[in-house]
């Protein structure tokens, strides 16, 4: 049944929904059928909207999937159906290599409802029969037969005879004795109201009188026989009708398997898809199933709760425990809990998909027993403590290792000593009898009880003591704390009342409290370390991402530098070789030819021209800037720096240490070299965002070197950050980073769609995506410089 859901959603995502109307249940009219009965015209439409309904929905398989664009945030059970149409496309994709390759063609995939879809049997002919013969529940086509068109045809023409014959009696003599000048009909045959003091006037049979008597209406004898002949002609059209009737029936019984067929897969189908459309509608996903007795349900919500409330809680049981107790205060959602486990078995092993996150797992109990609500009663003489004992007794014997039960508040209604004690016995005996067991309590007996068993669980509803409100979060592993202190002060109980009621508690069962809310605050603490720890994690790979594309970068820029040096050196010797060339040549023609020596003078001088001009300017491209050495004592941070090896200005961000190294950051790549590779520039030191001066006046953006490779635009309205940002992204181009980080947040989308659109026109950005999980996921968005 799961499958059969999923394929059915499967179906609806890529097809749209279909409807199942025009079904009805018409297996004893078809039993009718097959003996030789006779189906009315009401049962005869039924049959072929039957028919018609079959022949839609096999219409509806057979249509090509619609292609819809991919949904951009999904989650749950929509994930999990993108991920299995993604993987069908893969499949697709090599199907349709294969028959590049020359192979045969592969069929259309088949799956659990592929069976049901091709049974279904339409029979066409005989809803084309049904419907030409039959117009309306009322109505019989005149083409259903030729006799019937015949008799239709006489009974015309007679009705036609008889208001000619009374027409004329209207507008002739007898229009005197008539009450009006109307031809009527009673009991189907056709008369003139006349007044009762005129009856003998005109003769014929009276029929009906009005109620103050004043009126007779009377079928004058010369339309008695044709109106004696339409009656007899009526009769025929009856049994005509009948007869049409039976020629139907008898067709449609010859199809009586197909229709009792045909009921039973409509009826399925309209199930399975019903199971579909509320998948589809909760965002639900089809469950694991096993029989080890292991439940494990994440992000479950309940699925009545709405679903922009509820808070999805992770539910485990049967793989390290078999018994789970959970505690904690009155309204935290305990005995929520306890539902959602139990309906959401129940929804799984009734072929439904669960609201949880793909993959949960849940364990196929044969039987679930709860115990859930006060079922007390005064005309059945039970009390709270008594109705709850009577239900458990009820299943007591029949749960066994197969079973799921579920306990709300165990051993409450009596006193708390013995209720305690006595739902201890019975979690142990059935922790004993390996039944898979959950509970609620707030009894510290029964808390104290799962610490100290191998095999049982505490959990608790989480308690936010600061706002004194649940926040209704399951947490396995630690009991909690009922809160009730906390929560009759929010309830407005006077603190007089409060603090006597604490001086009242045992020093043991305070002392075992104060344990449970500092394990709680640790867990809190923990959590909030935890989560900072992950944040710092996913900086650190995303830095470490970062270096190592500049570390590329500059590998690449090296790369280019040598060839470019090689490619110089080639044009050197190239230009150096011709020139030789040149000068080899020109001294041979003078050997043979009487040339003097000013001009053999004057071309040697041009020739030496020629190779100073190209010697200074090999050594211009060769030189670097004369190397003013550093005096490290007067190094301070802040400082503008060139490295030499690096041939990048940076920022100095620490003093020289005992072998004269330095912290430099260059853009966004932080390095550490030695004093002697860098030289001092003739901007001020870089202590901010701000426009400085040189020493020789000239103004410099000093800001570029030091820009961050991040913007926080949070709190800003659409306007702002498109201000700040068009300026940031000025200084970041300046500054050589290739990549930037934008945080806007996640909101309403409106400040992300307006920095997207800012991005998209740009002059220095080449390409923008939002983060992925560790970046910032939507709340950010990371642009690529040009």
């Amino acid at each position: 049944m799961q499958t059969e859901t999923a394929d059915a959603l499967r179906r609806i995502y890529e097809k749209g929904s279909v409807s199942f109307s025009g079904v009805k249940d018409m297996r004893a009219d078809i039993a009718r059928l097959q003996i030789g009965g006779s189906l009315s015209i009401t049962e005869l439409l039924d049959i072929a909207k039957l028919l018609e309904t079959a022949a839609r929905v096999k219409s509806w398989e057979d249509k090509p999937s619609e292609k819809k664009p991919e949904p951009a945030v999904v989650e749950d059970g929509a994930a999990h159906w993108t991920k299995n149409r993604q993987m069908a496309a893969e499949e697709a994709g090599a199907g349709a290599g294969r028959r590049e390759s020359g192979e045969e063609a592969d069929q259309p995939e088949k799956d659990s409802l592929t069976e049901l879809f091709c049974d279904l049997e339409p029979v066409p002919s005989l809803v084309r029969e049904i419907r030409r013969c039959i117009l309306s529940e009322d109505e019989i086509a005149d083409d259903a037969s030729v006799n019937l068109r015949r008799i239709r045809r006489q009974i015309s023409l007679s009705e036609e005879r008889i208001h000619s014959q009374l027409q004329q009696m209207v507008n002739g003599p007898a229009r005197a004795f008539l009450q009006d000048a109307v031809i009527t009909q009673r009991d189907g045959r056709y008369c003139l109201p006349v007044r009762s003091e005129y009856r003998s006037q005109v003769p014929g049979m009276i029929h009906d009188q009005s109620a103050s008597g004043q009126t007779i209406f009377v079928e004058p004898m010369a339309v008695v026989k044709l109106n004696n002949d339409i009656r007899t002609l009526e009769a025929e059209e009856k049994k005509e009708i009948e007869k049409i009737l039976q020629e139907l029936s008898e067709k449609a019984a010859e199809q009586s398997d197909a229709l009792i067929s045909d009921i039973q897969i409509l009826s399925e189908l309209d199930f399975i898809f019903a199971r579909a459309v509320l998948a589809k509608k909760m965002n639900a996903t089809q469950p694991d199933f096993n029989e080890q007795g292991i439940v494990d349900i994440r992000r479950a919500r309940h699925p009545l709760i709405d679903r922009r409330r509820v808070v999805p809680v992770d539910i485990r049981l049967g793989e390290d425990f078999d018994q789970l107790v959970i505690s904690g205060p009155n309204t935290g959602g305990k005995t929520v809990s306890l539902k959602t486990i139990g309906l959401l078995e129940i929804m799984g092993l009734s072929g439904l998909h669960i609201p949880a996150k793909e993959h949960s797992r849940l364990s196929m109990f044969t039987e679930i027993y709860a115990d859930i609500g006060d079922e007390q009663s005064i005309e059945q003489s039970l009390s709270t403590f008594s109705s709850h004992m009577t239900n458990i007794v009820s299943f007591w014997e029949a749960a066994d290792e197969k079973s799921l039960v579920l306990f709300d508040e165990l051993g409450a209604g009596t006193d708390p000593e013995e209720g305690a004690a006595l739902a201890i016995s019975i979690l142990a005996h059935l922790h004993s009898r390996g039944i898979r067991t959950v509970a609620t309590t707030h009894y510290s007996e029964v808390k104290i009880y799962a610490l100290s068993t191998d095999g049982v669980e505490n959990a608790c509803c989480e308690f936010d003591v600061a706002t004194l409100r649940p926040t209704y979060r399951l947490l396995i592993g630690v009991p909690g704390k009922s809160n009730a202190f906390a929560i009759s002060k929010r309830l407005g109980l006077p603190d007089e009342i409060i603090e006597d009621a604490k001086g009242r508690i045992a020093d043991e069962q305070e002392s075992f409290e104060s344990v449970i809310s500092d394990l709680e605050s640790r867990r809190v603490s923990m959590e909030k370390a935890e989560s900072a720890m992950t944040k710092d994690q996913a900086e650190i790979r995303r830095l470490r991402r970062s270096l190592e594309e500049q570390e590329k970068k500059l590998a690449e820029s090296k790369d280019k530098i040598l060839e470019k040096a090689r490619q110089q050196a080639a044009d050197l010797l190239r230009d150096t070789k011709q020139y030789a060339d040149e000068t080899i040549r020109a001294f041979n023609k003078m050997s043979g030819n009487a040339i003097s020596a000013r001009d053999m003078e004057r071309r040697r001088t041009a020739l030496r021209g020629k190779m100073d001009k190209m010697e200074s300017s090999r050594k211009k491209e060769k030189e670097k800037t004369p190397h003013k050495a550093v005096d490290a004592r007067k190094l301070q941070v802040g400082d503008s720096v060139k490295v030499l090896s690096l041939n990048l200005k940076g920022i100095v961000r620490s003093l020289p240490d005992k072998s004269g190294n330095i912290d430099v950051q260059m853009g966004i790549l932080h390095s550490v070299v030695n004093v002697k590779d860098i030289e001092l520039l003739d901007e001020v030191s870089i202590k901010g965002p701000s426009y400085e001066h040189t020493a020789t006046g000239k103004v410099r953006i000093s800001k570029s070197v030091s820009v961050s490779p991040e913007i926080n635009l949070l709190g800003m309205t659409v306007d702002e950050a498109v201000s700040v940002l068009d300026k940031y992204l000025d200084d970041a181009a300046i500054a050589h980073l290739d990549e930037v980080r934008v945080v806007h947040g996640k909101g309403t989308g409106a400040l992300r769609a307006g920095v997207q659109n800012f991005l998209r026109k740009n002059k220095h950005v080449q390409s923008y995506r939002l983060g992925e999980y560790g970046e910032g996921d939507t709340g950010v968005t990371i642009v690529k410089l040009k």
